[in-house]
């Protein structure tokens, strides 16, 4: 096509690192720091920990009971207005668990949490950002996750030392400051509301109006596989630092390896944009499913030897880096990009469940620091079965 008559925006190359500032703020601030600042959560209110877990697993929940109502206004009102919205309940939500007093408060906060995690994570990131790239969707997304897989990395050690320093309160004040300051300005302003047809879905493809039976059973495989692999996923987020711990790492070795996982899941998605641009997501996604099998069967391993700490971190963030790209490819290859948001918000129905009962159901397993193996022998158990899953929803389509 014409440069000159390219609907795709020229200034693309602009647009999606700042869409990836706003992602790295958002995944940090309302998914990650928990981690770090849940201890000091608890003792601050008087709960257990297994509780904080809770409430943020309870935010999760909320966020898979609108999901799909999100997803329907981005395809109505347009991404922009949907993930601007999100930006100012994420500060709300913030500002309210900062202040909260009361562990009813807290919790209030964490469900107004859970919507803004619903209009500004990547379920909502990705078909916003399908309306505005056209053809260049996949390498769009690729470089969005790219930024999106720093906030680990930079809100694990940012919370530990603004807690370190002001408290935990302060910290997630500035966190709320930071969605009024940076990340709404980005999706009302920046993400633009001029909306590029999405190419042609390949007749290889198994996209259609209808939702023919095959199509469905399709479906239901692929929302089963990302569903499973998003409570291993959610499960690994919370308490892998607590089992590198448990295998006898010292503390600040251990952080030391989980802070590998995000530079992981950047080189990730740098091979996925570099090499696998031309291979079928599809395909893609088997070697990803495979890669986060064996992830887990190293960390259940992990106490055999320091080194398979470094080796868990790399594999995990390697796979998990590429899976978010898969979860945003797949569906659109084998189902075409009509009503994205809506399918979006379907697939991400039950995968916000599942990343809602992961935290609190694996606090629980491991209260006891011995039964850390059991976890990662669980976790490795369901990454085989989020494996087999996807394997059958894609059969026959990958080429």
């Amino acid at each position: 096509m014409n440069p000159s008559t390219d609907p795709v925006p020229a200034r693309l190359w602009v647009i999606v690192p700042l869409f990836g500032v706003g992602q790295i703020i958002t995944w940090g601030s309302l998914f990650y720091a928990i981690a770090v600042l849940a201890g000091p959560m608890a003792e601050s209110l008087g709960m257990t920990t297994s509780t904080v877990f809770g409430a943020f697993s309870l935010s999760l929940g909320v966020s898979g009971l609108v999901s799909p109502a999100v997803g329907r206004a981005i395809d109505r009102l347009g991404g922009s207005i949907v993930l601007a919205a999100g930006s100012l309940v994420s500060a709300l939500a913030l500002a309210v668990i900062a202040l909260a007093g009361h562990p009813l408060v807290f919790f209030g906060g964490w469900m107004l949490a859970g919507i803004a995690m619903a209009a500004n994570l990547y379920d909502a990131a990705f078909p916003a950002l399908s309306q505005f790239t056209g053809s260049r969707y996949r390498p769009a997304l690729t470089a969005l996750t790219l930024f999106g897989g720093l906030a680990s990395t930079v809100f694990w050690p940012l919370a530990w030392h603004l807690n370190e320093s002001l408290g935990w309160r302060p910290t997630i004040g500035l966190f709320a400051l930071l969605h009024l300051l940076i990340c709404l300005p980005i999706h009302r302003f920046a993400l633009p509301r001029t909306r590029v047809p999405a190419p042609a879905t390949p007749p290889a493809s198994t996209a259609g109006p209808v939702p023919s039976s095959g199509r469905r059973r399709r479906f239901l495989r692929l929302a089963a596989a990302f569903t499973i692999s998003s409570f291993v996923i959610s499960a690994t987020a919370v308490h892998a630092i607590g089992a590198l711990r448990a295998s006898g790492l010292e503390g600040a070795t251990a952080i030391l390896a989980a802070s590998l996982i995000g530079p992981m899941q950047v080189v990730g998605r740098i091979l996925e944009l570099a090499v696998a641009r031309g291979v079928a997501a599809t395909r893609v996604g088997i070697a990803v499913f495979t890669g986060m099998l064996l992830a887990m069967l190293l960390l259940w391993q992990v106490g055999l030897a320091p080194w398979l700490a470094f080796a868990f971190a790399t594999l995990y963030g390697l796979s998990n880096g590429v899976m978010s790209i898969v979860r945003g490819t797949v569906p659109a290859e084998l189902f075409g990009r009509n009503d994205y948001g809506r399918m979006m918000g379907h697939l991400a129905q039950p995968a916000f469940f599942a990343k809602a009962i992961a935290p609190v159901l694996v606090a629980v397993l491991v209260a006891d620091a011995g039964r850390y193996p059991t976890m990662a022998l669980l976790l490795a158990v369901l990454a085989g079965a989020a494996l087999a899953a996807y394997a059958a929803a894609v059969r026959g389509a990958t080429r």
